[in-house]
């Protein structure tokens, strides 16, 4: 029997984002430069002083999703279509259930209000006042207010500016074993009836190695005084200022193509745009406007925006409309 996936979203970062593995079981250790020598200006006469470079070092903690599936063996033998196929139905709601809670806390995870959790972006960036932290740079004001917000991110996905890390020995993704019938199930009264269990399991962390490489566009008011009054922030405008934050986001996109470091990881950096349904519906009402006569025709015709400087435009229905306001700008 078909069910109608009512709960499905769109979940896209796990396309996208690359894995390697962790330095640790629990964790992941890198390392990055905090300055660099300056020289010295020499006389005739006069020497210089030794110098060097230092660096700092930052680990991030890895999570475990976990669950079982249990279905009553006698339930899945009198399915017409076979046992297989009754349990590939219940497995694909925990294959959508884990996609989804994994992107979720990719954004919002927070490891003060759930320890098991690892770090999501919005924490990494969480203020506009670079006297706290020097990322704030990389967080642009929309100007909304309150509790009706929303975020534009940019990311630059690489294995030296953000990817995810999975733990030593182990495998990066969703990974499951079939425990058969093997695994006694309880109803609520703690009897013991025959299923079939299938464990489910999803570790890792997501490491932002540069944090330049990574942009977020905080306080998009998505209410009548935001988005959808007259005086709505201008997300061509923002996102233009976005693109210019990453050190060096290529000639067609900032027109920067190479810092002065040799092992500059932007060859290998992939961009891409996440926002919400909504924001995506501005982005494409906006284009129409008067206020954007000057992009292409047909790209401004009503079409949905799929890429912006050739940059995809993902959709991600675990970005939320009800952050609140990033403050300290």
């Amino acid at each position: 029997m078909y069910i109608a996936e009512m709960l499905s979203q769109a979940i896209v970062t796990a396309q996208d984002m690359p894995y390697k593995q962790g330095t640790e079981i629990f964790g992941h250790t890198y390392a990055y430069r905090t300055s660099i020598p300056a020289g010295n200006w020499r006389q005739l006469n006069q020497g210089v002083g030794y110098s060097k470079s230092t660096t700092g070092k930052a680990s991030v903690g890895m999570a475990s999703l976990e669950g079982y599936s249990q279905v009553d063996r006698m339930l899945a033998e009198a399915n017409p279509d076979g046992i297989d196929a009754f349990r590939t139905s219940e497995e694909v709601s925990f294959i959508e259930g884990f996609g989804q809670t994994w992107e979720e806390t990719l954004w919002y995870g927070n490891t003060n209000a759930n320890p098991a959790e690892f770090i999501g972006l919005s924490i990494y960036y969480n203020t506009g006042d670079q006297s706290l932290a020097q990322n704030a740079q990389n967080v642009i004001d929309g100007l909304g207010t309150g509790s009706d917000n929303a975020s534009m991110w940019l990311v630059g996905w690489g294995e030296r500016s953000c990817y995810g890390a999975y733990p030593r020995g182990s495998k990066a993704g969703l990974v499951s074993e079939d425990k058969a019938d093997t695994v006694p199930a309880y109803d609520n009264l703690g009897n013991r009836y025959e299923a079939f269990t299938t464990w489910f399991r999803q570790q890792g962390t997501i490491a932002v190695e540069d944090w330049r490489e990574v942009v977020r566009i905080a306080n998009l008011d998505v209410t009548a005084s935001g988005l959808a009054g007259p005086d709505a922030a201008d997300l061509f405008l923002l996102m233009s200022q976005a693109i210019m934050l990453p050190p060096a986001a290529g000639q067609g996109l900032s027109g920067i193509s190479m810092t002065d470091a040799p092992n500059n990881a932007t060859p290998s950096t992939r961009y891409v745009w996440y926002m919400n349904r909504t924001l995506a519906f501005w982005l494409t009402a906006q284009s129409i406007r008067d206020r954007n006569v000057l992009l292409d025709p047909d790209a401004s015709a009503g079409r949905p925006w799929t890429s912006w400087r050739g940059l995809p435009i993902k959709i991600s229905d675990r970005l939320l409309q009800t952050e609140e306001a990033v403050t300290g700008f």
